[in-house]
Formats: structure tokens, sequence, C-alpha cells
């Protein structure tokens, strides 16, 4: 992502957090911008890694709770089938997110999706849905 993208992100993801009285605290964000400036979808002890040689003291539990917090207000989505997560900077207030992830070489699309499924067993609440297709990107599509 540009930085000026990521810059736009990060400021909308604040704006959302005082919006809904959350707190976007340093190590949230900073993990925010790892996500929003990996290259393609990062592991949580990548983020580990990385965060471990500014602040020499995070821990397992740190990173997975920001992403924890962060997947909760929309922010970043877990890719499910490669335990990584990428960034998300656009809204799913009215559906999904539908993930396209190449076989070849890793990388993931993120488009919003239909809305929310209305196949849901009854009483079952959806609070967010993430929909991932595999195939090959246009890159890598033979």
């Amino acid at each position: 992502m540009s930085r000026s993208h990521s810059s736009e992100a990060l400021d909308a993801a604040q704006r959302l957090c005082q919006e809904r009285g959350e707190r976007l605290t340093p190590i949230r964000k900073r993990v925010l911008e790892l996500v929003l400036g990996w290259d393609g979808p990062v592991k949580a002890y990548d983020l580990l890694d990385a965060l471990n040689p500014e602040s020499g003291t995070a821990k397992p539990p740190t990173v997975y709770r920001a992403l924890d917090f962060l997947m909760g207000l929309g922010l970043v989505h877990k890719v499910e089938a490669l335990n990584a997560f990428v960034g998300c900077t656009h809204s799913h207030d009215e559906g999904g997110a539908e993930l396209y992830i190449c076989n070849n070489c890793g990388s993931v699309r993120e488009r919003h999706g239909a809305a929310v499924s209305h196949n849901a067993p009854e009483g079952f609440k959806i609070e967010r849905s993430v929909i991932e297709h595999f195939g090959h990107c246009g890159n890598c599509n033979p």
C-alpha cells in the first residue's frame, strides 16, 4: 500500500475508534501500520519480529490482542487459509469482504462482498463475514 493510502487508512482508523469510543493505542496503531505496509498477507509472528527491534518487549499475546481489536473494527482481515492478516481500507457496513487468494504467488486481493447471507440458521446473528476464493491472479494466470 502506498504511503498516502496507508496514512489515510490510519486517519480513518483513528476516526472510527473515536466514533466507537475505542482507543487506537500505540501498539494497535503500530500493528495496523505494519499490516497495511506489508507486501502481501502477514503472519502474526512476522509482526512480532518487526515490533521487537522497535520495542524489544512485545510478546505474542500483545500482537494477537492488537489483531483481534483491529479485526473487530474491520480494519484488518484474517486470511484463514493462510493464517495471515491483510489490511482493509474500506467499510463493510453493507456486506462482507471477499478475499481472492492466488495459489501460485500467494497474493491476496480484497473486494467488497455481497450483502450478508440470508441463509443463516434461525437465531444466528452474523457479525462479520469473509469469503475466501482461491485461484490464480492476473499475473499468474496460465
